[in-house]
């Protein structure tokens, strides 16, 4: 259902996984790992979250550590509409135990 409002598949893995645990925090590599995405494109979308205010960046030697921005305005809607969203598409799935 996000597929309809965040187009790119990439930012709508990363808006999930920050969404649904807005007390993670990672750097790309890991990232890359959990979402099972090619890292260059998820710097790509890390950097435009970034520059939306969504996601707050610390830098830890030469690494860069991502977190949820907390006090981003539609915080409380985006999570809503990611729960939401799971939701109906596990509503949605076929039942394969019926035939």
């Amino acid at each position: 259902m996000l597929d309809i409002f965040i187009t790119s598949r990439v930012r709508r893995k990363i808006i999930v996984v920050f969404a649904k645990y807005p007390d993670f925090k990672t750097h790309v590599r890991a990232l890359s790992k959990l979402i099972k995405e090619d890292p260059g494109n998820i710097q790509r979308e890390l950097q435009r979250l970034e520059r939306g205010n969504f996601l707050i960046v610390t830098q830890k030697g030469n690494t860069k550590i991502y977190q949820m921005n907390k006090q981003f305005p539609l915080l409380k809607e985006l999570q809503s509409m990611v729960i939401k969203s799971q939701q109906m598409s596990r509503n949605n799935r076929p039942d394969k135990t019926i035939g």
